[in-house]
């Protein structure tokens, strides 16, 4: 379930009077109000009759209403869930909630929960210099972890890292999977079903964040399509002036729906690279997007044979965020000591491209702690020719030379020593530790 989810099962069990409010993207603040009065009045609070017959012109004269139906001699709960709504629709929201909150909720036994969608916004609601600094305590209801899903789908690692792959674990996609279901038998009910939430979740999520056409959302779809440097997110996003460009960029990896990522190695770089950051949208953008047309129209067999010939290649590289991201949660004793960053190495021509490297620190490291490549082929071990392949970069690595560690992260096994091999067993206990 998600979080809304989760806040409404929270209010059901107390069994305390509660007002659940839920904002849209409403085109007017008079708009929101008038489906704030709605929701109050049809609330379990013991004065919501108050809010009969109201029409408050303000969000001060409608939470000071609000005060005023809380209860004074036992506990309450108020959710405003989607707040980055209201604050989009009237800057002035968040002060006034601030005021009042001071003046009168503060003074009463209620909780006030706010949700929303928008980690960055969330999480700037508590800065230094905004009206709720330290009055909030955070709380981030992250996706489910790979580890989460394949216990939850009954399936082995291999497969769980698959279907976290697909689904990042968002539990309103994960809902339609059934336990022991493969990912190409899911895909198969999923994909030609227009109303699967496979489909429809990731383009909720870029309606409610970019409008149509927006330069952001052309970036991200570019970034989506397999484009990793501002030259070439450019181009694919029809030739974007630079300043433009690096707007959007900067606006998607403030919402943390991107990550730009620097090489990792002892001498700084400037080769930054962008990727989307959720498992799930990645998908979707990679082969659901540019298709909804064809999946409507009934054609979602030639969308689905469009993701299974190209799945291997690019499983081969959306795996990678998430593989470095459970070597990083590994216990002590499976990574070189002294590794506290996993990252990547890449030029400019990308030769050496280096899939894992160990560093003390990012994203200039003292000392480089190893090296390593990720080989995710049902049928293909890690072998002599990878191992080669890998030393003859890591002489290439600044700050690696002959003694440091090799590491092979593989999905079929190795058939060749003198390398750390790491399977999929291994990546997912690293979720459940």
């Amino acid at each position: 379930m998600g979080k809304s989810r989760l806040v409404e099962e929270f209010v059901e069990r107390t069994g305390v009077p509660h007002l659940f409010f839920t904002a849209s993207a409403q085109p007017t603040p008079a708009a929101d109000l008038r489906l704030f009065v709605a929701a109050a009045a049809g609330s379990t609070l013991p004065g919501a009759g108050l809010f009969a017959g109201q029409a408050p012109a303000t969000w001060d004269a409608a939470l000071t209403l609000l005060a005023a139906a809380l209860p004074a001699d036992q506990t309450s709960v108020v959710v405003l869930d989607e707040m980055p709504y209201l604050i989009a629709t009237d800057p002035g929201f968040e002060g006034t909630l601030q005021k009042v909150f001071d003046r009168e909720l503060s003074r009463r036994p209620v909780l006030l929960i706010c949700v929303g969608s928008d980690l960055a916004m969330m999480e700037a609601l508590n800065d230094y210099g905004r009206p709720f600094h330290q009055r909030a305590t955070e709380m981030v209801v992250p996706p489910l972890s790979p580890g989460d899903v394949g216990e939850m789908l009954q399936l082995p690692s291999v497969d769980a890292i698959d279907a976290y792959l697909v689904t990042g674990g968002l539990p309103l996609v994960l809902d339609d999977w059934a336990p022991g279901e493969t990912v190409r038998d899911y895909l198969a009910k999923a994909v030609p079903d227009p109303t699967s939430a496979l489909i429809v979740s990731g383009e909720r999520a870029l309606a409610a964040e970019f409008p149509p056409q927006s330069q952001p959302g052309v970036v991200l779809r570019a970034i989506g399509s397999g484009e990793r440097t501002a030259s070439s997110i450019a181009r694919a996003a029809g030739g974007i002036p630079q300043a433009s460009l690096h707007r959007a960029l900067r606006l998607l990896a403030d919402k943390r729906i991107v990550e730009a990522t620097l090489p990792l190695s002892t001498r700084p770089s400037r080769e930054t690279r962008y990727v989307v950051a959720d498992p799930y949208l990645r998908f979707w953008l990679a082969f659901l997007d540019h298709y909804l047309a064809e999946i409507e129209r009934g054609r979602g067999d030639l969308t689905l044979a469009r993701i299974h010939s190209s799945w291997t290649s690019w499983r081969g590289r959306a795996v990678e965020p998430v593989i470095r991201e459970s070597l990083r949660r590994l216990p002590p004793g499976h990574l070189p000591f002294e590794t506290a960053v996993v990252g990547g190495y890449w030029t400019r021509i990308n030769d050496p491209e280096i899939d894992l490297v160990g560093g003390d620190r990012s994203p200039v490291a003292k000392r480089i702690t190893f090296v390593g490549s990720v080989k995710w082929l049902e049928n293909g071990a890690f072998d002599g020719h990878d191992l080669a392949r890998l030393l003859h970069h890591r002489a290439q690595l600044p700050g690696a030379d002959d003694q440091t560690p090799v590491v092979a992260v593989v999905r079929s096994g190795r058939a060749v020593d003198g390398v750390t091999a790491i399977g999929p067993a291994e990546l997912l206990a690293a979720w459940r530790d």
